[in-house]
């Protein structure tokens, strides 16, 4: 990905890569206060919590408890639905 945008617009993969680690950080520090992160016309991301509840071991059937977790989840925007539709 790093080779395919810096041939387009001219300019370093350094510039290209340092760009894209900047975006990576940023993301993933709005992400850890729970900020909804959107990049225009390719998707959003937030973060979801899975509450605490009682799950079972599939081997032996015996009930455990299983802690919140926090995952994120990826909505993508209507140009890259349609993009990936055609």
């Amino acid at each position: 990905m790093i080779t395919v945008i810096a041939e387009r617009l001219g300019i370093s993969r350094k510039e290209v890569s340092r760009v894209l680690d900047e975006l990576n950080d940023v993301t993933v520090e709005a992400l850890k206060k729970g900020e909804k992160v959107t990049l225009s016309g390719f998707g959003s991301f937030e973060l979801r919590v899975r509450s605490a509840h009682t799950g079972h071991n599939p081997r032996t059937g015996e009930q455990i408890e299983v802690k919140e977790t926090r995952t994120v989840a990826f909505r993508p925007g209507k140009v890259l639905k349609a993009a990936v539709m055609k």
